[in-house]
């Protein structure tokens, strides 16, 4: 499920947890929210950059931890393992 954000709208007449910003996991098919769930202060959805490629060094550990080897080409036909 995604995970969105939201801010406060005023963020003087809020409490710390939507002041700042905070995480929320919600389906693709729930309704935004429109009140903090802590104090009740009007808040909004703030866009922010997806995750993408954050798992790839993860994958690349698992990957080496099973035994597999990563090749770099460096020539046509020619490739060196890289570990």
């Amino acid at each position: 499920m995604p995970v969105y954000d939201y801010e406060a709208v005023t963020p003087e007449k809020s409490c710390p947890q939507c002041a700042k910003s905070f995480e929320t996991v919600q389906s693709i098919h729930d309704e935004r929210l429109k009140v903090c769930p802590a104090c009740g202060a009007p808040i909004r959805r703030v866009i922010s950059a997806p995750a993408i490629g954050r798992s790839k060094s993860k994958l690349d550990d698992r990957a080496k931890a099973a035994g597999f080897k990563k090749l770099k080409r460096i020539g046509k036909g020619e490739y060196e393992k890289m570990y």
